[in-house]
Order: structure tokens, then sequence, then C-alpha cells
């Protein structure tokens, strides 16, 4: 919780307040004291360095206990943690950009001219400036599963992979990037990224505690056996990690990677941070060209994708540290043991949080803490206006709604919640996962692998949705097959059947859901799920559903569906229905009369009634063509009309926000849906032409939809001014009732018909909104 009785209004960042510890306001330092010792305090984590510098003036102090097992020990301000993904920036992209100083490497090289084993599937033109920026394609990580080690059979496994999009056309954090640069680094250099970055950085530097492998005792500082490194995890078989790191995939690699493996201190990395804000120089030594830091801490990443530099954080949804007042433009990294760095040019102010609050388990989480420490640290300065700053970038047009409020906490969702208790809800139990590619945890985690190694809880079968197990497959008709990585078996419910076949729950008590939906009707994962759960009731097995964010939040937009149902509208609910998996089912459930046991492993922490990107969860494609949050927001309206003679942008790189037709006059068309003045949207002339699905080759003449202000935007009312408008231009070519079975309401379409403008078809469509709310009342599992 952000300390709000200290700083109540920005106007206070001018006031004349009590200065200590080189002239930061006292009252800042405290409320950073208290955040701090408040974690401590709950086991978020056991302890914490932190250190905010500004212009000579220094602010540092320890909190809590270093180790807690195998017994305490005081934390102390000389710490060395393992930085995990600090790694990524300090270490590695750092020796990039030095081979890139000394010629040695081409940015916009294709990875493969330094790597010649990484190509096939579309690899060869994936460049280094692509993996700087996570814009590659490539998966989050490298599979957990054998027992390979080593670099070179990191390398081969890196190679076996497959992008899943296209490269430079969307943003997935990705540590098989950083895995590959760090062996470029050492392809081109000749020598190990630890000593390259040993020579070239750390040494330059002074940074006299900053290296990787602490217990090798071939690596002199920091010493094997220093009793200063901080432990992380305590693994199964009782060992603590401590002076290795912690990360697996860097382990199996020998304890050197480009995504993990640094070890460091705050003052380190203060000393790091002073030679990025002056531009690449400390003490008299130059580390890099100012042009360099410049480069690596500018927005490099394509156009429409998060904001990042080579490597370095600006305005992503990872960029919470940046808190409230820094501005966009300041820059940063995260790590996953609990650490973080960001850097804010415009006022000269470091600030540096290092833990290990994933001792001695997985359960402590500082990520809320990260974001108000941001808040406090800037704050703390008295002599500089964050309300407006020179130079800082301006919030992203599409996202400029989108940045957490304050007092806002990290969402857990059903899977981290049962994750979390040692899957407790499902031990003894046969289950039946009913999933798909984004059933994964916060750690991006796949459910399946979870429950399939998880003590006491037998996994028996997978039942898979539209789009197959793992949500590549764009076609009707996909069989059952065999998982490959657990050798279960797994049944379509997108096939010959759309329910679990009575003799494949023959061996099963428990049927788990754990599917990512996407808060609009239409949106076929609902009906698997009201399927599975009938199937169910009739078998009399239990029903858990792993509670998920709603990504488009509660706003609830009509029709609701009057006409019959099918696997498109599969229960009586408005077209944009406001509602998490969990609170649907318990509606369905009980409307239907199914009878089924059901439980709802329910969110935690914050609301997962909110936009996507405040939920502190990472983005995974529900759908081959769901591929973001703007998407998914303007899907209940273009897709309305998806069944006609029209293109929603399917075999294009932006389905959803694009729509068009040959017959169409996109600039008449433009004009006029502008002219109508829906909020939270502009429509931009277009003409495209997609590789697939409707009008495939043909040149399609239409628009590009520009949402501005996601939370005045109303997608129903985007669908009906759609329609309308080319019932009125193309009535004969359309195919209005096409649109009768996404619509699910024939007066609406009626009206649509008969050419009544949207402000006489609302009270239309909207006419059994209020009972419908009234009626799921009863089923709701979060406040409003």
């Amino acid at each position: 919780m952000i300390r709000s009785y200290i700083f109540a209004t920005l106007g206070l960042l001018a006031a004349p307040l009590l200065m200590a510890a080189g002239d930061f306001r006292e009252e800042g330092l405290r409320a950073i004291d208290d955040a701090i010792g408040q974690a401590v305090t709950d086991a978020r984590t056991p302890g914490a360095v932190f250190l905010m510098e500004r212009e000579g003036k220094v602010y540092q102090k320890a909190y809590g206990s270093k180790a807690i097992v195998p017994e305490r020990e005081v934390m102390r301000e000389d710490t060395v943690f393992d930085a995990a993904s600090l790694t990524k920036v300090v270490a590695t992209t750092s020796a990039v950009m030095k081979l890139v100083e000394m010629g040695k490497l081409d940015l916009e090289a294709p990875v493969s001219r330094y790597l010649p084993e990484f190509k096939g599937e579309g690899k060869e033109r994936i460049t280094l400036r692509q993996v700087l920026t996570h814009s590659s394609g490539m998966r989050p990580g490298l599979s957990p599963n054998g027992d390979w080690k080593g670099k070179e059979a990191a390398l081969r496994k890196a190679c076996g992979e497959k992008p899943t999009a296209e490269p430079g056309s969307s943003y997935c954090y990705s540590d098989i990037n950083f895995i590959l640069l760090g062996l470029t680094v050492e392809r081109v250099a000749g020598t190990g990224l630890d000593e390259f970055c040993g020579n070239e950085i750390f040494g330059p530097l002074g940074m006299k505690d900053s290296g990787f492998r602490p217990f090798d005792p071939t690596v002199p500082l920091p010493r094997s056996g220093d009793a200063r490194v901080a432990p992380t995890e305590v693994l199964k078989d009782g060992t603590v990690l401590r002076g290795i790191v912690h990360d697996p995939t860097a382990r199996r690699m020998g304890g050197v990677a480009g995504h993990a493996g640094l070890f460091t201190t705050a003052a380190d990395l203060g000393r790091f941070s002073r030679m990025m804000l002056a531009g690449g120089e400390l003490d008299g030594v130059r580390v890099f060209r100012a042009e360099t830091v410049a480069a690596m801490t500018s927005v490099q990443s394509p156009a429409g994708l998060p904001r990042r530099g080579f490597g370095w954080d600006i305005d992503s949804p990872y960029a919470g540290p940046r808190g409230e007042w820094f501005p966009i433009g300041s820059y940063g990294h995260t790590g996953w043991t609990g650490t973080r760095l960001w850097i804010d040019p415009f006022s000269k102010t470091t600030v540096i949080f290092l833990s290990n609050r994933n001792h001695p388990d997985e359960r402590g989480g500082v990520v809320a803490l990260q974001r108000e420490l941001g808040t406090l640290a800037a704050l703390a300065i008295p002599d500089f206006n964050f309300a407006k700053v020179p130079g800082a970038l301006p919030p992203d047009a599409v996202r400029v709604a989108a940045a957490p409020p304050k007092n806002e906490e990290v969402v857990l969702n059903g899977i981290d919640v049962l994750k979390r208790d040692g899957f407790r809800q499902l031990r003894g139990r046969n289950v039946g996962l009913i999933t798909n590619h984004t059933g994964i945890d916060r750690e991006r985690n796949t459910t399946i692998d979870l429950l399939h190694k998880a003590a006491e809880v037998k996994l028996v079968a997978l039942f898979s949705p539209e789009h197959g197990i793992r949500g590549d497959l764009d076609r009707e008709g996909i069989g059952d097959t065999t998982d490959e990585k657990t050798g279960l078996p797994v049944y379509s419910l997108y096939g010959e059947r759309r329910t679990p076949a009575p003799e494949q729950l023959e061996d099963i008590d428990t049927l788990v859901f754990d599917i990512q939906d996407i808060g609009c009707r239409f949106y076929t994962y609902t009906s698997t799920m009201a399927n599975c759960l009938e199937a169910a009731g009739k078998a009399k097995i239990r029903f858990i559903v792993l509670d998920r964010v709603n990504p488009i939040g509660p706003e609830v937009e009509g029709p609701v569906l009057s006409t019959e149902r099918t696997f498109v509208a599969t229960h009586e609910i408005p077209l944009r229905h406001g509602m998490t998996t969990g609170e649907l089912a318990r509606l369905i459930n009980a409307e239907r009369k199914f009878g089924t046991d059901l439980s709802v492993i329910r969110c935690e922490g914050g609301s997962p009634l909110r936009w996507f990107d405040r939920s502190g969860q990472p983005w995974q494609n529900p759908s081959p063509n769901m591929r973001g949050l703007t998407a998914a927001t303007l899907y209940p309206g273009v897709g309305l009309l998806e069944f006609c003679k029209v293109s929603v942008g399917r075999g294009t790189e932006t389905p959803f926000e694009i729509f068009g037709a040959p017959y169409i006059d996109e600039l008449k068309f433009a004009a006029e849906l502008n002219r109508a003045g829906l909020d939270g949207v502009r429509f931009i002339p277009a003409r495209f032409t997609p590789a697939g699905s409707v009008f495939a080759g043909e040149e399609c003449r239409g628009v590009k939809i520009l949402l501005t202000n996601r939370d005045r935007f109303r997608a129903a009312d985007l669908g009906l001014l759609l329609a309308t408008t080319l019932q009125g231009f193309h009535g004969e070519s359309l195919g209005l009732e096409k649109m009768k079975l996404l619509l699910g309401d024939e007066e609406t379409l009626k009206g649509i018909r008969e050419g009544k403008s949207i402000e006489a078809l609302k009270p239309v469509r909207d006419r059994n909104l209020p009972a419908f709310l009234k009626a799921r009342h009863p089923y709701l599992l979060y406040p409003r």
C-alpha cells in the first residue's frame, strides 16, 4: 500500500520538508523503510537491501534476514544477491553492445550469422535487434524436460524451438532470447560470457563483488563459500541454493547464461548506474560511448509493441518498478529472485532493491512492493518536478488508461493459488485437465506440467478445446492425440465430439478447467467449459475451475442471448459479460440445473475484473488470432460480423484491429464511421490483403481501428456501427443474416435490417440487461 498519508498530492513534491540522508525527504525515506519492513513482516521476503542514489546523495539500508534456513542470519548492506534477470541488462546487453562498439556484432544481422545452427521454421529472419527487444517471436523459456546439460545442449534446444509469431510482430518476454545472446557473445568473443564481462565491464567499473558462479573456487570474487551471498530456494532434496544460480536453465548451463547467473551487490549496481547516467564513463574510465548508452536506453522495439530499449525495459507490462512518478523514458529491469534496478536520467536518480524473496521457498512476492518503492523513491526527492519533465515520452496512445492505480496488487490466478497451497485441493485425486497453452501460472509454468509433477496428484488425461492443446491450430476438426511431454492422452473437444465421452471419464474423479477466456460470449472456451461441466454432473465427478482474470474487465454490454443456444452462444449471457470463468461456471451450473459438484479456486490479490495489463499476469495469445489486449478489447464488436461477407483481419498481422472487404470504398466508409463519434475509437482508411480466411489473396478496403480510450469504448456500439453502416452502403453484399448467430438477438438484428440508428437500437439491444444483472448476482465471487 502506498503511504498516501505522507504524500497526499503531487504538490508536496516541492514542499519544504525535513531533510536527511543526503537531503532526501526524511518522510519519504521513512515510508520506504515502512514498506520494506512490512514486506519482511508479511514474509513476502526474508530481507532486502535498498539503495537510492542521486547526484552524490546516497541512502542505503539493509532489512530483515539474509537467511532463515538452516539458521537465521542478519541481512547486511554488502550482501551478494542472485541478480536473476538483471543479468540480461547488466551483463549480457552490456557485452553485446561492447561487441557492437568493437565492430564484431551488427544488431540488424540475423542471429544465424553468428550462430549458424539457429535456423529452420523461419528463425533465419530473427535479428539481434529482435532478441534484444523481445520481439523475436520465441517462447518464454526452454522446456525443462529431459536431463540435458551444458551450453551446447542449450543451443540445440534453442535451435529446436519453433517461433510462435512472425519476428517483429509481437512482444513476448523470453529467456530464450538472452540465452541466444549470451551464446552469441561467447561465440564471437572467443571467451566465456563471465570472463568477457569481467574484463570489459565489471573490472573497469570496479564492480569487485559482481560475477558468475560465486561458489566456484576458480572465480576470485565473490569468493567461494563467501557468507555474504544470500541464499535462495531450498530444493526438495534439502540443498540450499547459496552461490548457486537459482534459475534451473542457467544451472544446467553451468551457471553462466545470458538470461541469469549474475551475482552482485547494491553498491556494485550503484557504480554501474552512475556509469550509465554519466553516458558510459565512471571515475575517468570510459566503458561505453555516449551514443551506445543512448541506444540502449531509448525505444528500440517495433512500433505498436511495448516500449523497450536494447535489453532495458522502458514502458512494457513489466515496468511496474517505475512507480507512479518516474517519467516514461526512465529505464530498468527486474529479476525473478526479487531484484530490481531503475534509473531515471531526467532526475539523475537510481533506485536499487535487492531481495531473496524465494528463500526458503517460492511463496514470497515483491512485485507490488517494487512498484510502491518506485513511487516512494520519487516522492522522497525534494527538488524535482515530476509533473512536468521535458524530454519524457508521452503515454502510449492505446495504453494511456492502463497505468496501475494506487494500491493495486498483482492478481494471482487460480493456478497460482493452487500452486502456492501445495496443490492440497487436488491431493489424492485422479484428475482430468481441460486446458490449452493459456493454462500457465504467473511464471509461465504450464498447468499440465505443474499437475503432472505435483505430489499426491494423479493426472490421468488431458482435454483440449478449439485450437488444440498448444493453441496453435486454427481449423475445424481436431483429433485425439498424445501429449509428447507427459505421454498422457489428449482428447479433443473440438472434433467429432464437443463433450467428454463417458468412457473417457471412467478413471477420473475430478475435472479441472484452466483456460484463459477473453470476456466475450461467442469465444468458444466458455462453451467447452459448459459442456464439460454438464458431463461432470452426469458422471457424478467433481469439477474445479481455476479462475482467471477477465482481460477486458467488468463492463457488461448487450444483447443478452435470446436466440437458441449454439457452440458460439452457450448460455443466456450478454455479448460482453463482465464475469470471470469461475463466476460463469457457477451461473451456468445453477441455471441449467446440472447439479455438478462445482468448486472454484478463486483469484487472490488484486481484483481479476480489470484490464489485463493491470493484473501483473503474463499475456499469452488465447488463440492464434487473438494477439493482444487491443484485439481482445475490439473483438466483441468486430467479431459480431465475422460470419458476414467481410474480413475481420484474420490472415493479417492485426486480426480484429482491421476490417474490410473488396467491395468497400475505404475513404467513404472511414468518414462515415468517424462521423458517428463513438467514444474511445477512431477509424483510419486502410487497404490490406489477407493471407487466409475470408477474401484470402484479395485486396480488401476498409479501416484500421484505433482504440483511443478503452475505458470509454463500448464494443457493442462498435458492432452496431459497423453493421448499420455496411448495411446502408452495401446491404446486398454484406450478408447481414449471418450476423444472427453471434449477435444472438433477433430484435436487434431486425432493427439493423430496417435501417434504425444506433441510438434507436440501443434500448432494444439492452432491454434484457437489468434482468441479467439481477439474476447473476448470487453467483458473483468478487466485488464490483
